[in-house]
Parts: structure tokens; sequence; C-alpha cells
């Protein structure tokens, strides 16, 4: 499978996407204070529900949060007809376990469609597992995707026809990670570099490890 990655150019946005961003600055505000600065990323244990989620998996299968216990798991909402974001995000994500090196073992990515619409269980998995082996691509019904979106406070919103045909769904950019046994513990935003992930994956990895 061929994936091509454009240029990302700016978009106006929404009203519902304007929200969100207000929801995660509060929320960056909360986690920083007080707290010492451990992490590259920003710490949201405490802030953000434990995953949970029963999705469509690849096979047509069922698949839950509990499948992916005792792995660390990196959680992005995009769509396969996502002409930038998606494919740089995903691509990130790739670099990310390429420097993870060895202890990539223990990490999944969980890419979750946004436009059920389109992306069938095979064609997600085929689209997530193009840019690493160890991405999961998920769907389901939209009402399973929207409250899942809705507990991690990620705003999503199909966009008008376009004039080719086809349409673009606007949607947070986003990247959550949770711990082995599904807690969220930290939040990457499109600034976060590889290297930042990547040491912070480690030091999560190696804390769970002590115990």
């Amino acid at each position: 499978m061929t994936v091509s990655l454009r240029r990302a150019r700016p978009r106006r946005a929404t009203t519902a996407l304007r929200i969100a961003i207000a929801v995660c600055v509060a929320l960056l505000a909360a986690c920083h204070s007080g707290a010492p600065r451990a992490w590259r990323l920003t710490d949201v244990r405490g802030h953000l529900p434990d995953l949970r989620f029963r999705l469509v998996g690849g096979a047509g299968g069922v698949v839950s949060a509990r499948d992916f216990r005792g792995k660390n798991v990196l959680l992005y909402f995009g769509y396969t007809h996502c002409p930038d974001a998606c494919p740089l995000t995903m691509t990130h994500l790739h670099q990310v376990m390429v420097g993870l090196g060895p202890l990539a073992k223990d990490v999944r990515i969980l890419f979750v469609s946004v436009d059920p619409a389109r992306d069938t269980p095979q064609i997600v998995q085929e689209y997530a597992a193009a840019f690493d082996p160890r991405a999961v691509g998920l769907t389901g019904a939209m009402t399973e995707i929207k409250t899942l979106a809705q507990r991690y406070r990620v705003a999503f919103k199909r966009g008008p026809d376009l004039p080719g045909g086809g349409y673009e769904v606007t949607h947070s950019s986003a990247i959550y990670v949770f711990d082995t046994r599904g807690r969220a513990r930290l939040l990457a935003s499109p600034a976060d570099t590889d290297g930042d992930i990547v040491h912070d994956l480690k030091m999560l990895i190696a804390a769970e490890g002590s115990r």
C-alpha cells in the first residue's frame, strides 16, 4: 500500500475545535501547576480516564482496551482519507517506534477512525499497518467512536462535500499515552518531537519495570 505525504495546509478552525483547544489549554494548565517538570510531554495522570473502548479491528472482530493490557498504548484519532495531518502523525509515530528499538515490543499504536462511513475494518487496519507493523487500526459504529472521543475531549466534524467528490474531517491531533494498566499518563501534541516521545516512553517503561 502506498501512502502519499503532502505538505500540511492551514485550515479554518471550527467552533467545535476552538472549544476543544480551550479545554486542552485549561487541562494543560492544571497538569503543570505546582508539579516538577520530569516529563518532556504533558503529564495528565489523574486528569483523564483510563483507556476503555469496544471497537472493531481489522479482522472484523470486537477489540477492547483489555486486549492491550501489558502494553503501553499510543492513541491517535484520524481517518484514512486525511490529506496531511494523519499521514504525518503516523510517520512521526513510526519514527518513535524506531527510536525505542527493542522496547517497541512493549508499545502499540492505536489508530481510531473518525470516518467509519468510509473506513472499513480492513481499510483502516491496512492503512495503520502501512506506517508501522505494530499499529492497530480500529473503527466501529459512529456512536461508539463519539463516546470514545468525548472521553478524551477529542473534537471532530465532517466537512462539506468537495467539488471532486468526497469530503474531509477536521479533528483534534493529540496523541494520548497510556501505561500498561490502561491509565492515561501523557499527552503529546504535534509540536513534540520524536525524541520527546521516545524519552518519556523509555522513562515510563523503566518506571513500570522497576515495580
